[in-house]
């Protein structure tokens, strides 16, 4: 089966959507949500800004990597430990995601489904060649692969974060400010366990 049959296949018993990608060029914050085709527009006076919509709508792209990421590793041989550690980021994404979407709708806002992570790429996302060399590989390197791929995926989202609260007015309403700072507080701590998980893991 191929890397993308496979995709495929996980995605059909999934929230996720997958769908072959049109376009997969590099996109920054600034513009990638042009290609969605929905211009941001803030409504006078509201505590949020366009930064923050952004912020949830790429971080909705960047959850769902994480989440086709974290699937491979019930069929590709992964360990126990990165196996729980997998389950677990499935598990807390999901609803992530749930939350993201809903705090977009609330401000009358487009908010993605999850097979937007095809069309856009942001700090941390892994390429199209990374997931498929993560989706053939099975055992212990399959373990490498993915630990060192989803420390720098977490590590994207942080950054990402940052991002965000360096924009002007940006990260201050109540609820995307909780939201951010989970954000580091959890992927910071699986950065912390994923580095431990990897360094035990057998030398090449």
């Amino acid at each position: 089966m191929t890397a993308r049959r496979t995709l495929a296949a996980l995605s059909a018993i999934t929230l996720l959507c997958v769908a072959p990608a049109s376009a997969r060029a590099q996109h920054s914050m600034d513009h990638s949500m042009h290609n969605m085709g929905r211009e941001i527009v803030i409504p006078k006076g509201a505590l949020y800004t366009k930064a923050d919509v952004e912020f949830m709508q790429m971080m909705i792209a960047h959850h769902a990597q994480a989440i086709v990421m974290a699937r491979m590793a019930e069929t590709n041989g992964a360990n126990p430990s990165v196996l729980k550690l997998s389950r677990k980021i499935d598990q807390s994404q999901i609803p992530e995601i749930q939350i993201m979407q809903d705090w977009l709708r609330r401000h009358a806002q487009f908010a993605p489904d999850t097979a937007s992570w095809h069309d856009v790429r942001m700090d941390g996302m892994l390429t199209d060649d990374e997931l498929a060399a993560m989706n053939k590989s099975r055992g212990v390197e399959f373990d490498r692969l993915f630990l060192v791929g989803m420390i720098k995926h977490h590590a994207g989202a942080i950054k990402m974060v940052d991002e965000l609260f360096k924009s002007p007015g940006a990260g201050q309403e109540v609820d995307a400010n909780v939201f951010a700072n989970d954000v580091v507080a959890a992927q910071t701590a699986e950065i912390g366990i994923m580095k431990r998980l990897l360094a035990q893991l057998p030398k090449r």
